[in-house]
């Protein structure tokens, strides 16, 4: 049996954690960018990917290799988005290739494809169009890609006019429309806002953070709550995650996340008296 590698996880976790400010969303995506780190350390780049019958024919190892390419180049266009890179957007990314605690090949390599990503000419279509080829048939990796990114802009505060362009950019080569992008922004926001908010806010506000953390209106029947409640919680599942192809070593992640979801759920029907 192969050894699990646990520091990309672990310490992406840690900074995912700590730069969405205690969201276990945030440590969630951290630990999975962690894991393709891991990934990534066992092959290195991808040149490519292949197509049949609408489904990818690249192995796992092959999509983690081009999920992590086009993650830092993506990054990189990302942050370029305005015109320039903020000192912050800097200190994000050295913190991130930092954490990871990556080889100096793997700091060098980043490095590059953050650059190459900046640069005006970079054909980000093209690239992403190799990530949909590579993802094909796994539709949780393009969510996944799409949450990473659009919870570095929101983990400044905000995601101005010029990123959110390049988001629904990305977004429309992987398949996704505006509609849904701003279904999943308003999930991640609702999410975020939850756990951190719980304490200090007060009794109706923390309600309202929990209906829009199970992604329904306040309106909503009890059957739609219990409805939306049990969607996503089998969308959560760790057994079933793992099943579609989590490795077993984020089985904590999806654990915690169903925590998050029952948390808000369990809010709800105290407040409603749901049996």
């Amino acid at each position: 049996m192969d050894k699990v590698n646990w520091t990309g996880k672990l310490i992406g976790a840690v900074l995912g954690f700590l730069l969405s400010k205690g969201s276990f969303t945030g440590a969630a995506v951290g630990f999975f960018i962690g894991h393709l780190i891991d990934g990534y350390r066992s092959g290195g780049l991808n040149r490519g990917s292949r197509r049949l019958g609408g489904f990818s024919t690249a192995t796992a190892a092959e999509r983690q290799r081009v999920f992590f390419e086009s993650l830092f180049l993506a990054m990189g266009h990302l942050a370029k988005a305005d015109g320039r890179v903020s000192e912050e957007e800097i200190r994000i990314a050295r913190g991130i290739m930092h954490q990871w605690q990556l080889r100096p090949e793997e700091v060098q390599a980043a490095i590059e494809l953050f650059s190459r990503g900046k640069q005006p000419d970079f054909p980000l279509d093209t690239q992403m169009q190799k990530l949909a080829s590579a993802c094909r048939g796994q539709p949780e990796l393009t969510r996944t890609f799409l949450e990473i990114l659009m919870e570095i802009p929101l983990g400044k505060g905000q995601i101005d006019a010029a990123e959110r362009d390049v988001l629904w950019r990305i977004a429309g080569n992987l398949g996704v429309g505006r509609v849904e992008m701003a279904q999943l922004e308003a999930l991640l926001r609702a999410q975020r806002s939850f756990g951190q908010q719980a304490a200090a806010s007060s009794a109706a506000a923390e309600l309202e953070q929990a209906y829009k953390a199970l992604d329904i209106e306040p309106t909503a029947t009890d059957k739609e709550v219990k409805t939306a409640y049990r969607r996503l919680m089998n969308q959560h599942h760790p057994d079933k995650l793992v099943a579609k192809g989590l490795p077993d070593s984020m089985l904590e992640v999806a654990k915690e996340k169903t925590r998050e979801i029952r948390a808000a759920y369990e809010r709800i029907r105290d407040h409603r008296g749901i049996k």
